[in-house]
């Protein structure tokens, strides 16, 4: 009896000591485990982004919206608040950091909506500063302005002339491009319906025209000032055969046609026809030129419609949809 009491408690020891051994070994993984979890999460951007300072959510903003080398170079310099309001701009684009950062600097600009458009579109530079090549191939979307240039040689394909009813001038002097003509007539019927009689003063021109324009300008009123009402050459979106310049034989008393009732109804609608206001009010700082009330651009009823409903240039709506 005395051998099997004792058997018993030895027994009993062996399982304490198996407990034992068992319980530290589970609780020694489990720390094991987490000093590694600690650890890889001590290597990974979101440790290193969050010990500069930033928050959770700053942080995950970041990451999702900049590459793993941008979040480098943010690691290895302290909190910048200036990056993530920046980030947070609807229209930012990673690739124009540093310009955003420099422009701030160099300006004194604390508007970031501001900052972000005035970078996306090239005005952080001089005008005419750089010459680059208008992709043609996007058709209605191409981009003209004073960055983007047409050659001396480009001539739209398919100029259809716009009739004698709904334009100046002589027989064939206005041509549009098929395309952007059918929309033009149906936007002009709508006008119509709607009590206004619209009539195109100026459309397609060539190369050749327009340096005409833009040098007797120039000649007369001085390079600064011609520059802010006339393209040089090859920079006019009228070689492209998509612009028509308007005004309003129902309201011939206004004397400028963004007082007009047709202009009203032409920035609420013209959109659902595919055009645009090319140069409007208050922008000027972004597209280089005075507002031109009468200048409408045909861009297809879907850029259009982005430009219209956010209210934006389309050097922004190229900048940040196109060649982004």
């Amino acid at each position: 009896m005395v051998k099997k009491k004792k058997k018993k408690i030895r027994l009993k020891k062996q399982a304490y000591y198996l407990l034992a051994i068992l319980v530290f070994g589970v609780v020694g993984i489990i720390l094991g485990i987490n000093f590694y979890n600690d650890f890889t999460y001590k290597q990974t951007d979101e440790y290193k982004l969050m010990s500069k300072g930033y928050s959770l959510d700053e942080t995950k903003i970041l990451l999702d919206k900049l590459s793993a080398d941008t979040i480098l170079s943010l690691i290895e310099k302290e909190k910048d608040e200036t990056v993530v309001g920046l980030v947070k701009e609807k229209y930012f684009l990673e690739k124009n950091l540093d310009r955003y950062l420099a422009y701030i600097l160099d300006e004194e600009e604390e508007d970031l909506t501001d900052v972000v458009a005035v970078v996306n579109v090239g005005a952080d530079k001089k005008w005419y500063e750089e010459e680059l090549e208008t992709d043609i191939s996007l058709k209605e979307k191409m981009n003209v302005n004073k960055f983007y240039a047409l050659s001396e040689e480009y001539t739209p394909e398919n100029l259809v002339s716009i009739p004698l009813d709904y334009s100046y001038g002589d027989e064939g002097s206005n041509q549009l491009i098929d395309y952007a003509y059918d929309k033009f007539i149906d936007l002009w019927q709508a006008a119509h319906d709607e009590g206004f009689y619209l009539m195109v003063t100026s459309s397609y021109r060539d190369y050749a025209s327009q340096k005409d324009i833009y040098d007797y300008r120039k000649a007369t009123q001085g390079e600064r000032k011609a520059d802010e009402t006339a393209a040089r050459p090859g920079h006019s979106e009228h070689q492209t055969g998509l612009v028509v310049d308007m005004t309003s034989t129902t309201e011939p008393l206004d004397t400028d046609f963004s007082e007009s009732e047709a202009y009203k109804w032409l920035k609420e609608h013209a959109h659902e026809f595919g055009f645009i206001e090319r140069y409007p009010e208050g922008k000027t700082y972004l597209t280089g030129y005075s507002p031109e009330s009468w200048h409408w651009r045909y861009v297809g009823v879907e850029a259009a419609t982005v430009v219209h409903e956010e209210n934006i240039t389309y050097d922004e709506y190229y900048a940040f949809y196109i060649a982004k």
